[in-house]
């Protein structure tokens, strides 16, 4: 598996008492509404020295996906090669809530090589990637999942209010967004980051690009 052209080893490190279970029920999808029966959605998260951040992390998202009905959930836990005690956290995490899920790169690479390692592990009907420092809100995945249900295969999250951003930072994505959208083909949605659903076909799709 290569990522701009460097190669990346990725471990899955499993508490001893855990076993993966890979049985799930699949549909086909074509712009109708899915079953709401016995879905299963991942979602992805990469980790980078985030030792501090991960209690916080585990307080405010099980809540969110608990209250999804007709879920089943895993926790596809990536981490970049932290320094710290991140992966130790992670492993523990595991041990007690088999949900999650932890993938281990065997050095730091960067988040979109670690995204695409956990794109790489997940095995949802659809996958939900945030970040660790949950920056974005947790809050809105009931309606990603809800709008997955009726047929879409992507869901973006698009930020509303960037008051928290520095003048500079607000203003050079305004630029990117305005250069790239009047010279390229196809528009790239304003204010739109990582924060997304992704449907099992579209997982799929992305992995047989050759741009790795």
């Amino acid at each position: 598996m290569y990522f701009f052209g460097y190669f990346y080893v990725l471990r899955e490190v499993k508490p001893a008492c855990c076993q993966d279970v890979s049985d799930r029920i699949r549909y086909s999808r074509f712009g109708t509404l899915r079953p709401v029966m016995a879905s299963k959605l991942s979602l992805i998260v990469p980790f980078y020295n985030e030792e501090a951040a991960i209690g916080h992390f585990v307080k405010n998202i099980l809540p969110v996906i608990d209250g999804i009905p007709e879920t089943d959930w895993e926790i596809v836990c990536v981490d970049d090669g932290s320094s710290d005690g991140t992966l130790l956290e992670l492993v523990r995490l595991a041990e007690s809530d088999r949900r999650f899920r932890v993938f281990e790169l065997s050095r730091n690479f960067g988040k979109e090589a670690a995204l695409t390692a956990g794109l790489d592990a997940a095995t949802g009907d659809a996958v939900i990637i945030i970040d660790a420092d949950l920056q974005d809100p947790p809050e809105v995945i009931p309606q990603m999942v809800q709008a997955w249900r009726e047929g879409a295969e992507v869901v973006l999250g698009k930020r509303i209010d960037r008051s928290s951003d520095s003048v500079l930072k607000r203003k050079t994505a305004s630029w990117f967004y305005s250069l790239h959208n009047r010279l390229a083909h196809i528009r790239i949605p304003e204010n739109v980051g990582d924060f997304r659903l992704m449907d099992r076909c579209v997982v799929e799709a992305l992995g047989r690009l050759p741009e790795r």
